[in-house]
């Protein structure tokens, strides 16, 4: 097999740092140790590490994926900007029509990767089978689901997550189902109660969505869906932009979950000027880089992955760790065995940083990304 592309530097392998070469095409070849390499050696060059993985992305670049047409070919192209190599397009609380409207839009993304945008791996479905209680920045068409409603739309676009709060009438029985025809289901936009977050991991729940946010809070006597999450969950999102979660918070919940996994949430506003977006059917205020609904309900993030990858290293954590979290825990939660690592037949997912973690180059599945515009 013919080797097209060779990188050299420091590159994060999932059995520890090596200093030396990657080759690579469409996947990785080979990854090859340098001779006599010196300590200076390895300070002075660019780290090497997995694409960014993004299971909950909502819009980039002024397009939100609600919004149908060339919406998600827009929001991958930014994200790819900014390191994220694969992606879920996630949808919001709405009406049928308009999540039927979306998926048919995102379907073409996920069938064929445009030229320049991270791979489409499909769609994590945010509502609308949450508590109208907690709605959070979601619209208000929440309902109750079913397991046909589900079947119905994934056969317009495949759905990989899904989020549902399992205090809801008929929900429990829908995340069973769910979870049996292979789905990763979520907790999440929930007024539940840690029994019933228990429960809901007992029959087939997997993770949590955007974790303390949109759920009910922890306390010593009522531990609620988050107190659920910090007992029992293996897996969960967290928005690391340091307005939705405080650091501690992120830290204490690294300590409970072992695979705790980052996402962006980020909204149409990612990668765009101050101003005025939609979020679905709602407008949403970009401003002092947060975005909020017009009463000023956190509404989403502007957060790129390589800016969650820095976040993470400013509040004390290594960068192994800090990988992981931003790829390979979230390639795991969906069972991605050829993404979010580095090593010889996985997909060449790349990103490339100085020692400063600036971003230099961005490989998906082998072809690199121009950041002239990001």
């Amino acid at each position: 097999m013919s080797v097209d592309q060779q990188l050299q530097g420091q590159i994060l392998t999932p059995q520890g740092w090596v200093h030396g070469s990657l080759a690579f095409s469409e996947k990785i070849q080979a990854i090859t140790a340098s001779a006599g390499t010196t300590a200076a050696d390895a300070e002075n060059s660019y780290y090497i590490l997995p694409g960014f993985v993004d299971l909950h992305v909502h819009g980039a670049g002024g397009k939100d994926t609600m919004e149908a047409g060339d919406a998600v070919e827009v929001i991958a192209r930014k994200h790819a900007q900014h390191g994220t190599t694969s992606m879920l397009a996630t949808t919001m609380t709405a009406p049928l029509a308009d999540l039927e409207q979306a998926l048919q839009a995102i379907r073409p993304s996920v069938e064929k990767r445009s030229s320049g945008a991270a791979r489409v791996l499909g769609v994590h479905l945010e509502g609308p089978y949450i508590n109208p209680g907690k709605l959070g920045a979601q619209p208000d068409f929440a309902h109750a689901g079913s397991l046909d409603q589900v079947r119905y739309l994934n056969a317009i676009a495949p759905i990989k997550l899904i989020t549902v709060a399992p205090e809801m009438d008929g929900h429990l029985q829908l995340v069973r189902e769910l979870t049996d025809i292979g789905m990763q289901v979520q907790i999440g936009h929930t007024l539940g109660t840690y029994e019933e977050g228990k429960a809901a991991l007992e029959n087939g729940a997997t993770g949590f969505t955007h974790l303390y946010n949109a759920m009910s809070r922890l306390d010593h006597r009522a531990p609620g869906m988050v107190g659920a999450a910090l007992a029992h969950a293996q897996f969960s999102e967290i928005i690391p932009d340091l307005v939705h979660v405080h650091p501690g918070a992120i830290r204490a919940a690294m300590r409970a979950i072992p695979h705790l996994y980052c996402v962006t949430d980020s909204t149409a506003a990612s990668g765009m000027p101050d101003g005025q977006y939609m979020l679905g059917r709602q407008v949403v205020h970009k401003c002092l880089g947060g975005v909020r609904l017009e009463d000023g309900t956190l509404a989403g993030s502007t957060l790129t992955m390589d800016q969650a990858l820095r976040n993470l290293v400013s509040i004390g954590l290594d960068l192994e760790d800090a990988s992981k979290r931003v790829s390979t825990y979230a390639a795991d939660y969906l069972g991605l065995n050829e993404r979010g690592r580095l090593q010889a037949g996985s997909y060449a997912d790349l990103v490339v940083l100085d020692r400063q973690l600036n971003l230099i180059a961005v490989y998906v599945e082998g072809e690199k990304i121009d950041l002239a515009d990001a």
